[in-house]
């Protein structure tokens, strides 16, 4: 009987100790990521591309807009020349100019028709103000794109000045 006793005490501890030993898994967040706080790029400006370069074909800058931009505004001018900078800068000088998402950016470097979110076509000197689309949870990705539509038989000299603010 003392062995039935020690090993029925015996069980008791090693139940108490596992009890003891077992942790609660830890709560279940039940709140929507878009509730959740961050930092706002509000009242921020961010410059995109300030660049003088020359244009064979076309030349694609990327840039991202931060997580939470409620309003981002892209804003910005280019001048294009024929040949050479502050050389003639008229209907010789035309370039084609789109903003594309990163979608539409896939799309046209496959070679498959897109849309733009903005283009411009047959300028040599354009100002540009455009508002984003909102950026909600995450980063979202976008590029300037400058196309030369006589291809590098014409080479174009761009001077381009662009900023989004938020």
């Amino acid at each position: 009987m003392p062995q039935r006793t020690h090993l029925a005490a015996l069980i008791a501890i090693f139940l108490m100790v596992d009890i003891a030993c077992t942790k609660e898994p830890p709560p279940v967040s039940t709140t929507a990521p878009s509730d959740r706080v961050a930092a706002s790029p509000v009242g921020t400006t961010q410059m995109v591309l300030q660049k003088t370069f020359n244009l064979k074909v076309s030349a694609t800058f990327p840039f991202e807009i931060p997580a939470h931009a409620a309003q981002p505004h892209l804003h910005g001018i280019f001048e294009s020349f024929e040949g050479q900078v502050h050389g003639a800068s008229d209907d010789s000088a035309n370039i084609n100019f789109l903003v594309l998402s990163e979608e539409q950016q896939t799309d046209s470097a496959s070679n498959r028709a897109s849309e733009a979110l903005f283009s411009v076509e047959d300028s040599h000197n354009q100002a540009v103000n455009f508002d984003l689309p909102p950026s909600l949870n995450h980063p979202a990705k976008y590029y300037l794109v400058f196309r030369n539509p006589g291809g590098s038989k014409d080479s174009k000299v761009v001077e381009a000045n662009f900023r989004v603010d938020f």
